[in-house]
């Protein structure tokens, strides 16, 4: 019988304890129950496996079962040094303790040469991966910051790497890498980056003191649902209740419903808002040139008095009901110092901000109707602390 043959009959046996009898019987020269294997008939006419098989089937079984046996827990190895410690035999350390009496004298010289017991670190499986195979996931990533793992697998899977994602996973996070939600910024158009009229600002503005700023008036629109979304959230619920009325969320198509408003801020505090359906004729939300003028001429004064004083600045956005000829002529006549703003930098201006903790402040009312959002965003909007504005403010200088 050839090492080959003896290959294809050994998957009969199952389990290494069954491939350790196995072995033992064949080593100590008792029957074998594997069948196709070559026996021979000995004196006692009991049929025995030929002794050149055996110790092939020997040799076959050791490489088989080249694996690390389960490391034994510190509790058992402190046990073994205190029975020699007792001037125990390894043999009678070996009888007590249920184990072989290699294992016994495998811990007592490791305990003597290098005074530890704890278990050594095992190497795990190789890496899949080489050297070049991590460079070129991570070429993908720097190429390509926004492609997903999956498609880095079929990448490699084209260059006859296969790999799991979680591998792919481990060998970016071993980079650092992480992945993220992507943080939004406002879009700058190639005009404005090229005329770097942000940078413009942010540099004559630099050096400005604390009394320039308190004595701006902020002024921008926004649009306020009728229902303001709260995000995800997380519930504590058991399995099979997702549905729950208890466990869910309300969502509407396009918040339900929304108004628009006007309003102004100062470091003092803030001022007005004014909703754009109170002021038109038609009482749509929809300004233009003429209502925003009614507006300022309306609401201006009045909050620069009370939040600033005479000498102020007006600071507005250019949007074109704000540069239309109408309201620059208006504002000409007005003698109101204008601030110049750079274009497409609604991050620049600190009343966007305070709009966000306006509709902060709405999350968790429920009001029924447009007149009830408005009641509850002028109360939210009035609610803003002069710390929360004067901080808002003060941040145009960092």
């Amino acid at each position: 019988m050839t090492y080959s043959s003896l290959q294809m009959c050994l998957p009969l046996v199952k389990g290494p304890k069954v491939m350790g009898q196995l072995a033992y019987q064949l080593f100590h020269g008792q029957v074998c129950d594997i069948p196709s294997l070559p026996q021979l008939q000995c004196a006692d006419k009991r049929p025995r496996v030929h002794f050149k098989c055996a110790i092939c089937i020997w040799n076959l079984l050791l490489s088989t079962l080249k694996m690390r046996s389960k490391e034994l827990s510190l509790s058992v190895k402190q046990a073994i040094i205190r029975l020699k410690k007792q001037n125990k035999p390894i043999r009678e350390i070996a009888r007590t303790l249920g184990m072989a009496k290699t294992t016994v004298w495998n811990i007592l010289k490791k305990k003597e040469c290098t005074g530890d017991l704890s278990n050594t670190k095992r190497p795990g499986r190789p890496w899949k991966t080489t050297v070049l195979d991590d460079r070129r996931i991570l070429s993908l990533v720097k190429k390509t910051p926004f492609t997903t793992v999956g498609q880095i697998k079929n990448t490699l899977q084209e260059v006859g790497l296969c790999v799991s994602k979680s591998t792919i996973k481990r060998r970016l996070h071993q980079s650092e890498y992480r992945g993220f939600t992507t943080r939004c910024k406002p879009l700058v158009s190639l005009k404005n980056r090229k005329e770097q009229a942000r940078l413009e600002f942010a540099k004559q503005h630099l050096t400005k003191p604390s009394q320039f700023w308190n004595k701006i008036l902020w002024t921008d629109e926004t649009k306020i649902n009728l229902y303001q979304s709260e995000g995800k959230r997380r519930v504590w619920r058991r399995k099979g209740t997702a549905h729950d009325p208890k466990h869910t969320t309300s969502s509407v198509k396009h918040g339900g419903g929304s108004v628009m408003a006007w309003a102004c801020m100062a470091a003092n505090g803030t001022g007005s808002l004014v909703f754009i359906d109170d002021v038109t004729a038609d009482k749509s939300s929809r300004m233009n040139s003429e209502v925003f003028r009614a507006i300022l001429s309306a609401h201006i004064q009045p909050n620069a008095a009370e939040l600033i004083g005479r000498r102020f600045t007006v600071q507005m956005d250019n949007d074109p009901k704000h540069t239309a000829k109408a309201t620059k002529e208006f504002l000409k006549l007005q003698k109101w110092n204008v601030m110049q703003w750079p274009s497409q930098s609604p991050d620049l201006n600190p009343i966007e901000y305070a709009f966000h903790l306006l509709k902060t402040k709405l999350k968790g009312k429920c009001p029924n109707n447009k007149q009830e959002l408005k009641t509850v965003a002028v109360d939210a909007w009035q609610s803003i602390t002069r710390d929360e504005t004067q901080r808002l403010v003060m941040s145009m200088r960092s």
